[in-house]
């Protein structure tokens, strides 16, 4: 029989918040992120400066200008304080406010999952601790919407579920839905292409502002947890990795689990497409850069803004070494590309697919060390980074390695 809840339960209840980060909560995050970094960095560099021209000109005045610097001083002080109180105090507001569910979910269109990525690429492990609610948990994704790993959800949202499995994790400030671009020009996307082919593509969400290892952890959790409650017995496994995605599945392949047959054993084979495995030489400018702003105490506040990234931003400096080995069953390809049609061209060489270079991609350092012994490798020219979401090239080359 089905209960009628009566007239008063309906006025007292308590309405429960809208699930998952809203945004307000975005609203709230950026009040902070403009006072700890604009407010604060325009503050610091002020004083710097004015310490500098104060110390000069009380060495040619004699001391006299010390009154009216000491003015100059006090008023900015003020304006800058009261800048920081009124942001710290929407911040509050706004906090107060989206805890009660109030407005639009981040998760409701793509403008607001992009800005979810892309927040947690940059300080996801600051927002694990300081702001959970905007931070993303890997999970398998369909249609935008996480999926439980149990068996009746996995059932319902696989449909056609088959026992093998292709495995696609996006790179850093990437979400799931980055494996469409290009889908309009080329018809179809690696997923879809595979899906024809007896596979079942499974596409993943990370926190990409974690470190490697984190993700690493929480993969081999997911993926354990995955195969166990997949609806059918699952026979074989492939591992599709785009940039910082490559490095999480070489972190998740590493990990050691208890179970009576780890998912590792199933991983036939392992793509990925400009992954840094040797690391980015724009994440090393970064670090290089912070360091150098940071010995001039003019320059320093705006070092400061750069070390506001995320360990996963740092762990793309030097990408994962030797001690994290390839899985001994797997099979791996390597996918580089670069801007220019070969990758010797001058050009092509320095710049790579202009975030990761030729020589990273593949796993061999200059000296002539591989990560990767025996791997087969593909390079595509002519395109860049996210070019290697869906392109052609990489099509016709899956289509052999997972026939």
């Amino acid at each position: 029989m089905t209960r009628t809840a009566s007239p008063a339960a309906t006025l007292t209840a308590t309405p429960t918040p809208a699930p998952g980060p809203g945004v307000l909560d975005a609203l709230s995050l950026l009040c902070e992120t403009v006072d700890e970094l604009v407010v604060r960095t325009a503050r610091d560099t002020h004083d710097a400066i004015a310490d500098r021209v104060g110390t000069l000109t009380r060495r040619t005045t004699g001391g006299a200008a010390s009154v009216p610097d000491a003015l100059h001083r006090g008023i900015a002080a003020a304006v800058y304080g009261g800048l920081g109180m009124g942001l710290r105090a929407a911040s509050s507001g706004l906090d107060a406010v989206a805890a009660a569910g109030v407005g639009p979910r981040l998760e409701d269109g793509p403008r607001g999952r992009f800005v979810s990525s892309a927040v947690n690429g940059l300080i996801g492990d600051r927002l694990v601790h300081e702001r959970p609610r905007l931070a993303i948990s890997m999970g398998v994704r369909v249609e935008a919407r996480d999926v439980p790993l149990e068996t009746p959800s996995l059932a319902e949202a696989f449909s056609e579920a088959s026992g093998r499995l292709v495995v696609f994790l996006h790179g850093l400030c990437e979400t799931e839905s980055y494996w469409n671009k290009n889908r309009v020009t080329l018809g179809t996307t690696y997923g879809e292409a595979l899906a024809t082919r007896g596979w079942t593509p499974v596409f993943l969400r990370n926190n990409t502002g974690l470190g490697l290892r984190a993700s690493g952890v929480e993969l081999a959790a997911l993926m354990q947890r995955l195969v166990e409650e997949w609806p059918v017995p699952v026979s074989r496994i492939a591992l599709v990795g785009h940039s910082m995605g490559g490095l999480v599945i070489r972190a998740g392949g590493a990990v050691v689990t208890e179970a009576d047959r780890p998912w590792t054993d199933l991983v036939s084979d392992v793509i990925t497409l400009g992954t840094p495995h040797l690391g980015a030489p724009i994440a090393w400018g970064i670090g290089h850069g912070s360091r150098g702003l940071g010995r001039l105490p003019e320059t320093s506040a705006f070092g400061r803004i750069l070390d506001w990234r995320s360990l996963g931003v740092h762990d793309l400096v030097a990408g994962l070494a030797e001690d994290v080995p390839p899985l001994p069953n797997a099979r791996y390809r390597l996918v580089a590309a670069t801007l220019t049609r070969s990758p010797r061209h001058p050009v092509g060489h320095v710049v790579g697919d202009l975030l990761v270079r030729v020589g990273s991609a593949y796993g061999r350092d200059r000296y002539g060390a591989e990560l990767f012994p025996g791997a087969e490798v593909l390079h595509v020219g002519r395109t860049d980074h996210f070019g290697l979401l869906n392109h052609v090239a990489v099509h016709e080359a899956m289509r052999e390695w997972l026939a």
